[in-house]
């Protein structure tokens, strides 16, 4: 039996998924255990499953620099930054074992003083206070288990909490929602919780448990196969095209009256536009509708689609639509 390390150099969370995926389709033929430690910069990433518009505010994420991810896995939506670290266990099913694998998560964090305990949805709280620190997604096939979970070492809360709040705009969602829960950094708990400390304190925590592993270079999986699945990652169609069916109301009123726009989307494009307003201009808003249909559901392709229209009324609500940051 063979156990494998492998530690992630990138900050890419689609290159860090792709590679992932790598090591998924490689265990089922790989006998023993691997642990795959990662970090994302300034990432959110959502479950397989889950409505990308509900979970994250796209926009302000990707204004300052982040980006959004959809995971192969189902679970929540998380913020990721390099103050946290990620973790991944690949088994083979006859080798895969959720107990022990959390175990091998809560020795580590106890290398610091700091008692643990597994919650009902498979998240890790601190015992001493009830706060989680580590959330956990499993994807399982009928060859390989996987679960991967984050590890909250001394994450920026502010961006947490900004990013994962819901649009302004009224949701009817139709996807998988979060469920929310106390968070907390591990070094509120101690001084002496770092990253390159909670790294290493995992890596013996593994060996400890499992026996000796190969320490594996991330570079030796590097290949057109890995350039392939980076670009899936990051592409349109997985990360927005993914999200289920949902529907849209933004309103807002004008000098020139107000206006309720119900959206129907379906992969990220809107397939049914209603427009309600008590402008005197019975012509304008009926052309609306039709102008919004088929538009892909973001404010720049909206406000685009709105510039075609030669109305000083479809520019101010151009520039609203940007404002929105959808």
């Amino acid at each position: 039996m063979e156990n494998r390390i492998v530690i992630g150099m990138s900050y890419d969370p689609w290159h860090n998924l792709a590679l992932e995926e790598i090591l998924f389709e490689q265990q089922a033929e790989q006998q023993g255990v691997t642990l795959y430690l990662w970090q994302n910069e300034n990432t959110v990433v959502i479950g397989k499953h889950q409505n990308a518009w509900l979970e994250c505010r796209m926009a302000l994420l990707e204004e300052e620099g982040g980006k959004l991810a959809r995971r192969s896995s189902g679970g929540g939506a998380v913020f990721h930054d390099l103050g946290n670290l990620n973790f991944t266990f690949l088994a083979r099913q006859s080798d895969y074992d959720l107990k022990r694998q959390m175990r091998v998560i809560g020795n580590a964090v106890g290398y610091f003083g700091i008692e643990t305990e597994m919650t009902g949805r498979n998240d890790l709280v601190v015992k001493k206070s009830g706060a989680k620190f580590s959330g956990n997604a499993f994807r399982l096939s009928n060859a390989v288990g996987m679960q991967h979970g984050t590890i909250l070492v001394q994450t920026d809360m502010d961006k947490l909490g900004r990013y994962l709040s819901p649009a302004k705009e009224k949701l009817m969602a139709k996807g998988v929602k979060s469920v929310r829960a106390r968070v907390c950094n591990l070094a509120d708990y101690s001084e002496d919780v770092t990253i390159d400390g909670m790294k290493k304190a995992l890596q013996d925590a593994f060996t400890a448990e499992y026996g000796p592993a190969l320490l594996m270079e991330e570079a030796s999986f590097h290949n057109d196969h890995l350039v392939a699945l980076r670009e899936k990652y990051a592409s349109w169609e997985w990360r927005i095209g993914q999200t289920p069916a949902f529907d849209v109301s933004l309103e807002h009123r004008f000098s020139w009256g107000g206006i309720t726009l119900q959206l129907k989307l379906q992969e990220g494009h809107i397939t049914e536009a209603h427009v309600f307003s008590d402008a005197m201009d019975v012509d304008f808003i009926e052309y609306l509708s039709k102008t919004l249909t088929g538009c892909q559901f973001s404010s720049t392709e909206i406000a685009a689609r709105l510039r075609t229209v030669a109305q000083p009324q479809a520019t101010e609500l151009a520039t609203w639509i940007i404002e929105q940051r959808l």
